[in-house]
């Protein structure tokens, strides 16, 4: 149960880009659509997760003075590998991220979970939330990138969704669009995350009752005496 709360709290309750704000960089640049979105989403949670693997297994060996350079070259052997592999399978989506996909070296996100959880933890937690990280902050670029892309051109994985007879709002798809769609998505997922249970009505729902003079009246009402 433990191993499925690390898998699943990156998707919303901790999400590394809607609730703790990292990774601002990637994704404004990157998710003028969605197409892009997946593939930085796909390539940060490669790194991530071959990163936190690594540095949970040489935790204690490690030395403590020179961790956080230890952790940079890990994540930048991983990053090196993801960037040759796109460059030679995907060259159109190595292109279109251009310099933000070497600078996963320096996300925050990467870094953040390594110090803050595969340095401390075993390698099952440690894959866990690396993949739930990942997952997370995918699902954060993905709804971006198709919102953008979707209003802003009118389509979806380059697909024409909207008819071309009506004009694309091509805000959606310059830097100002991205902030506001960032903001529309935050506020949204906040919303959710912080969903209070229904309250019951009436008296017996009320933080005053007992207090109140009239905290009996329902039952009054129903003895007759009100």
């Amino acid at each position: 149960m433990s191993n499925f709360k690390e898998l699943t709290k990156g998707i919303i309750k901790e999400n590394p880009t809607l609730v703790t704000l990292l990774g601002m960089c990637p994704t404004l640049a990157v998710t003028v659509s969605a197409s892009n979105a997946i593939g930085m989403g796909v390539a940060t949670t490669f790194v991530l997760l071959g990163s936190n693997i690594v540095i949970s297994l040489l935790k204690n060996v490690i030395p403590k003075a020179v961790r956080l350079p230890s952790y940079i070259v890990i994540i930048a052997g991983f990053v090196t590998a993801i960037e040759l592999l796109l460059k030679a399978y995907i060259p159109s989506l190595h292109s279109a991220l251009g310099i933000f996909l070497p600078l996963i070296t320096v996300n925050c996100i990467i870094l953040g979970r390594a110090e803050v959880f595969a340095s401390k933890n075993k390698l099952l937690p440690s894959i866990c939330d690396a993949i739930g990280m990942g997952i997370g902050f995918t699902l954060a670029l993905f709804i971006m990138g198709s919102i953008r892309e979707l209003f802003g051109a009118g389509q979806w994985f380059g697909f024409q969704v909207i008819p071309e007879a009506v004009p694309p709002m091509s805000v959606f798809i310059m830097p100002a669009g991205g902030f506001f769609v960032l903001g529309c998505v935050i506020a949204a997922v906040n919303k959710l995350a912080n969903r209070k249970p229904p309250q019951e009505m009436g008296c017996s729902g009320c933080p005053n009752a007992k207090n109140c003079s009239k905290a009996n009246c329902g039952e009054k009402s129903e003895g007759g005496n009100a």
